[in-house]
């Protein structure tokens, strides 16, 4: 794929597509991870608005297209209300649990589990690290 900032072409690997997949993303990404981390960071910082509702980074074109909410995506991508000025309460993340595929212990992963790949308690998962 080719980065819509840079022009670098980067890859969307099975991980990554799992990712967005069980997150409901139903589009690929279009910046590469540096670009994505860039645009995080900036997103990060407060942002300042003019007049005219327009960002400081320039993202968005203050009449409510294709920029980013406070929220998130919403199923259908990135979402159409621009960037917006209050900040949305985070529900609580659900938790599953898993058994530990090296010592047996019950493990709580912020994942449903699918069975097709090993899930690690936290400490195996950092002495596989």
């Amino acid at each position: 794929m080719t980065c819509a900032d840079c022009g670098e072409e980067f890859s969307f690997t099975a991980g990554e597509q799992e990712f967005y997949a069980q997150r409901g993303f139903t589009e690929a990404p279009k910046r590469c991870v540096s670009c994505r981390q860039i645009r995080k960071a900036q997103r990060s910082r407060s942002p300042s608005f003019s007049d005219s509702g327009a960002s400081r980074d320039g993202y968005g074109d203050g009449n409510g297209s294709g920029g980013y909410s406070t929220g998130g995506y919403s199923a259908a991508g990135a979402s159409s209300g621009g960037y917006s000025s209050g900040y949305a309460e985070r529900r609580p993340r659900e938790m599953f649990e898993a058994v530990c595929a090296n010592c047996g212990r019950t493990a709580s992963v912020p994942f449903r589990p699918s069975g097709s790949k090993p899930v690690y308690c936290s400490d195996c998962f950092e002495s596989r690290r």
